[in-house]
């Protein structure tokens, strides 16, 4: 505004005006578009989502007064529906909440703020990102007909409906809630690595990082994994064998193991492996600040992982029950052998060790927890505890300064529980599973190493691409400068403290 209080104009902000304007309106105008309440039978959404039929099978047609023909969405069961829209709440308190307070309390504490708003950020980077493109790569019609990646019939969530059905995921729910269950998966995983890159890394390039990352990377394996389509990949490919490459191979991850714990935990290591370590890193000590928090975000994990595992059900079915107890017994398992083996190692049980075995557990009972019973949930627990642990270990013997253990609790602990899922699962918990080694089908274990390990290879090849690249074109690089290191991140990079005692 200008000394007399008059709103300062640019040149032709006539002309500029009337283009925000128009654009507004053509914004509008798609969302309208998108949200009708009337679809006729040659609308481009119908091939996507459940319609009411006949007897004969074809579909009901109604018209209107206008003498249109519209067809009607199927039914929708309020139940499924009330427990999917409940879970999607509880996975999301995982991140700004849970993922954010665990972090934050695990950083020293002149770096507690920048590790919280990195966690935080992403919260809302990534919705963004999932729905102008992301949840059509990931769960969208497949491009080539390879089970690879997605293509963009969906992107900006154009021909996802609110109001009936997909054809193909969860089919007593709205399409539209489906994909916000789903996002809150998208926006968790990159999250995770916030683990690695604590400390060091510089906030912009991070942002920058997690859009591409969740791209290449989140994207293509969900596909892989997740992906379901018609036997013709909707009228694209006549031989096209319905579902992502990995879920044609047989692999089974019923709530994220390899698509989120494995992708994500072993990119952290690259990128740790890749930025160096801290300055001082084996020489100063480098304790986590607040225990309380800590063990505050590992409660509010454990809550929201029930939205994580059991939401996964798609509905409120009974596999959706199972799904709950298992996750419930293997995290309390874990917890309790993690405190265990630490107390033995060190002389002393540890509550940062409690609380990272309980994690340990949620991360490896993911892609089981639909599969495997209570007895078989607590053998996963305990194997998860003794894997992390020793990979916790290692990269300390080794000076990997994975700041905060991505690697060790989420890229160990869910190839474990990948693998484990292979030797426990049951095909009489979920109807679209399939039984394990120990249950007389050991091909089932080979399947679900191709799932995990080609996850695994994917994420740590393109990751250590994105960071290369992004460090050679990232003005000075993608690491802070060691004056700012020293004086940590909250000032340097955001100009806040967690604590202002003064």
């Amino acid at each position: 505004m200008n000394a007399e209080g008059k709103l300062k104009t640019w040149p032709n902000s006539r002309i500029g005006l009337a283009g925000l304007a128009a654009l507004l309106v053509a914004l509008i105008t798609v969302g309208l578009s998108n949200s009708a309440l009337a679809y006729a039978p040659d609308d481009p959404a119908v091939v996507y989502h459940l319609w009411e039929t006949n007897e004969d099978g074809s579909l009901v047609v109604e018209t209107d007064e206008e003498g249109n023909e519209n067809l009607v969405p199927a039914a929708i069961d309020t139940g499924d529906h009330a427990w999917m829209l409940t879970s999607s709440a509880l996975v999301l308190m995982m991140t700004p909440a849970g993922l954010a307070i665990f972090y934050g309390g695990l950083a020293r504490q002149k770096n507690a703020v920048n590790t919280l708003h990195m966690v935080f950020v992403t919260t809302g980077v990534i919705a963004v990102q999932w729905a102008l493109w992301g949840y059509s790569l990931a769960f969208g019609p497949d491009a080539t007909g390879h089970g690879f990646i997605g293509d963009l019939s969906w992107a900006g969530l154009n021909n996802v409906l609110h109001d009936a059905p997909s054809s193909q995921y969860a089919v007593t729910i709205p399409h539209t809630t489906f994909m916000v269950f789903q996002m809150m998966f998208a926006i968790i995983t990159p999250a995770l690595i916030v683990a690695s890159v604590a400390e060091r890394m510089k906030y912009s390039a991070f942002i920058i990082f997690i859009v591409i990352w969740a791209t290449f990377v989140y994207d293509f394996a969900a596909h892989w994994t997740w992906q379901i389509a018609l036997p013709d990949n909707y009228g694209r490919n006549p031989d096209y064998c319905g579902f992502g490459w990995t879920g044609c191979v047989g692999s089974l991850d019923f709530a994220g193991g390899t698509v989120i714990h494995i992708t994500s935990g072993w990119s952290g290591l690259v990128i740790a492996l890749m930025l160096g370590r801290r300055l001082g890193y084996g020489k100063v000590p480098m304790e986590p600040h607040n225990i309380s928090l800590v063990v505050l975000g590992a409660a509010l994990l454990w809550v929201g992982w029930f939205g994580f595992n059991a939401g996964s059900a798609g509905a409120a079915a009974t596999n959706a029950g199972s799904a709950f107890v298992a996750t419930q017994i293997a995290t309390g398992m874990a917890a309790v052998t993690w405190a265990l083996i630490s107390w033995g190692h060190t002389g002393r049980p540890s509550t940062i060790g409690a609380a990272s075995g309980a994690v340990a557990g949620l991360v490896a009972i993911t892609p089981a927890s639909g599969f495997v019973s209570p007895m078989s949930a607590i053998v996963i627990g305990i194997i998860a505890s003794i894997v992390c642990y020793a990979a916790v270990a290692f990269k300390n013997k080794r000076k990997w300064d994975d700041a905060l253990d991505t690697w060790g609790v989420h890229g160990v602990g869910g190839l474990a529980g990948a693998l484990l899922t292979g030797i426990f699962a049951e095909k009489r918990f979920t109807s679209w599973g399939d039984d394990g080694l120990a249950f007389g089908n050991p091909a089932q274990l080979y399947e679900n190493a191709v799932g995990a390990f080609g996850a695994l290879a994917w994420a740590m090849g393109i990751t250590a691409a994105i960071i290369k690249i992004m460090d050679v074109v990232w003005p000075g690089g993608i690491r802070v400068t060691p004056k700012e290191e020293e004086i940590g991140l909250d000032l340097a990079q955001h100009g806040e403290r967690a604590y202002v005692t003064e």
